[in-house]
This record gives structure tokens, sequence and C-alpha cells, in this order.
């Protein structure tokens, strides 16, 4: 994503929160508006501005106050989700890699805000500390937990991660009343897309080339990933073709396979990036063997390596913006 796609997210971004303010202002005072009876919110009640609204979640309706002022976000797509639009938390979670917070974020988004452990294993005694009024998670990372959440604060879980982030994050933005902005935000993506498929020939052409991602990940199998996840959605947006050993995908997530078998991955392009140590994950023995040289995708300069944290781990607006402008650069 350019500086300039950047700023001018901020200013529909800040032009969408004035609004929303003034429509809280308006509704405190007596008026009605459409959106003050969103969300389960009661338009009728004396002083509606600052009841609570119902959310439905993975695990049920869930009660969340108008306008959440402490969130917690428990992994990487809610932290992406409410950075996209404008909400800084007061804790999150941090993946596992040595960054901490997933690099691809802009550094003074996330600074002062509180790590409350790994992602998989949150500190609940941290989180409570921090005196949260919204948790956000999913029901995949964190269902077994969903109990000691919720005698925290609230709790929105989605059911998964990944495949459904564009749903996601709609309940996201449910979930911090922030419905207007989330609009803004699909609409750039949208422009986006259309701007990506439009440098890369038109939609015959991006339909033309086909285009593998495959992850390196230490303790694992080489994975070619296949249309189910958040990668492949971005590369069927921009209306990119796709190889058929991705119909093989287990799940339609990933066809896994050993270093003897990578040209199964071989594409018109191919990008591939590395979880964990490069030799441990089997990149540098996969990258340096005869077979990984001979795929006509090497051999006509077409793969590229790509930041795992943003092409694998991000999963939102934010990091699909910054991957369909390498996309871009890469394919035209």
């Amino acid at each position: 994503m350019t500086a300039k796609t950047l700023s001018h997210r901020s200013r529909l971004l800040a032009a969408a929160s004035l609004t929303a303010a003034a429509a809280l202002t308006l509704s405190a005072c007596g008026f009605s508006t459409e959106s003050g009876s969103a969300s389960g919110s009661n338009s009728g009640s004396e002083g509606s501005a600052e009841a609570p609204r119902t959310v439905k979640t993975a695990m049920g309706d869930v009660k969340v106050p108008a306008a959440p002022q402490r969130v917690v976000v428990l992994d990487t797509a809610e932290l992406d989700s409410v950075l996209t639009l404008g909400v800084k938390p007061v804790g999150a979670t941090h993946a596992d890699v040595d960054s901490g917070f997933l690099n691809y974020l802009p550094k003074d988004q996330v600074a002062g805000i509180t790590d409350v452990g790994q992602m998989m294993t949150p500190n609940l005694e941290a989180i409570a500390g921090l005196k949260p009024d919204l948790i956000l998670t999913s029901k995949i990372r964190h269902g077994d937990k969903y109990a000691e959440l919720s005698k925290i604060a609230p709790t929105v879980m989605t059911e998964n991660t990944g495949y459904p982030w564009k749903e996601n994050f709609q309940v996201h933005a449910e979930a911090l009343n922030k419905q207007a902005e989330a609009k803004m935000v699909t609409d750039d993506y949208a422009r986006h897309v259309a701007d990506v498929t439009k440098a890369l020939g038109g939609k015959e052409k991006a339909g033309a080339t086909e285009v593998n991602m495959v992850r390196f990940v230490e303790g694992a199998d080489i994975r070619i990933y296949g249309k189910k996840n958040y990668i492949a959605t971005i590369l069927a947006d921009v209306g990119l073709g796709r190889p058929a050993i991705t119909d093989k995908a287990k799940d339609g997530f990933s066809y896994d396979v050993s270093p003897e078998k990578i040209d199964l991955a071989d594409a018109d392009a191919v990008f591939h990036s590395t979880y964990g140590d490069p030799k441990k994950s089997k990149e540098t023995q996969t990258t340096g063997s005869g077979l990984w040289k001979n795929m006509d995708a090497v051999k006509n300069g077409k793969v590229f390596a790509v930041d795992d944290q943003l092409w694998i781990q991000g999963i939102g607006y934010t990091a699909a913006d910054k991957i369909l402008s390498e996309l871009q650069t890469s394919l035209k």
C-alpha cells in the first residue's frame, strides 16, 4: 500500500469517525439516526447512545459497549482489523516471531500496545489487568478459554480465521461500532484490486497467469497453498489463475510435499515464504536443488521470495493492500 493510499484511508477513517460521533451526539439529544438502531441497540430507550449493543458471534449473542474504549485482541487477524479501523488496542498477543507484533504493521500504530502473551497461550491475568471492555478473537484459537475470557470482558469470537477473513472483519467492525469505517476500507480494497487487475493486463490476461504460493515451514512438509486460505482469496480477487495442483489441497488449504516433489509447485509465477529457520524448514535444501532450479518459473525469473508475516500471518485489509502492491510489482 502506497503512502498516498495510507493518507487517503486515514482521511476517510477520520471523516467516518466524525460522522459517527455526530450521530451519537444527535442520538443523545433525542434525534433518531439509521445507525442508532443497528446491532440490536434499543433506540427507544433513554440515553440510547450509551446502551450496549448485541453482536452475533460464534458463541452466541454477546452484548458489547456502545463504543468500546479498551480493546484487547488475541490474534493477528484481529490486530490487523482494529488497526485498519483506526482503533489502537490496549493489549494484544504476539505471534511466534522475533518482531513480536508482525513487522508489516506501522511501528507508530503498535507502539504502546501491551503484549499479553503468545497467541495460543495468552496471559489471562495480564489481560484482566488492562481492564478491557471488549476482547476479540476466534473460537478455533481460544474457544477453550471463552468462559474465562467472558468473565474479564465481553468476548466476541468468530468461528475461524484465515479464509473467512472478510466476514470476520465485518464482525470486528460491528463489535467496535465501526461499520461506516469498514465500508470505506472495503471500498478502498475493491478499487485497489481493480487497479492491480488492470495493471496486469485485464481480467483475461490475469486469469491466464497461473500463480502458486509455497510456504516452507519448520517442522512440517512444504505447503503448496490451495484455494481456501487468506492468500488464495486475494489471488482470486485479482483474477489470477491457479494451477491444477491446488485442487488437491486438503480441505482446500494446502497440498503438502517433500523437497523431492517440489516441482509439483511449478507455475507461471511462484511466490514463496518461510516460517522458522530456513535450514530446518527445508527452504535452503529445496531452493538449492536441481528440481527447483529446473522449474519453468525459476528459469523464467518468475519466482519471488515474500515476507511470511505479511503474506501468510497478517490476515487483514492492511496486509492485503500491501500484498496487492507486491503482486502488481512482481507480475506486471
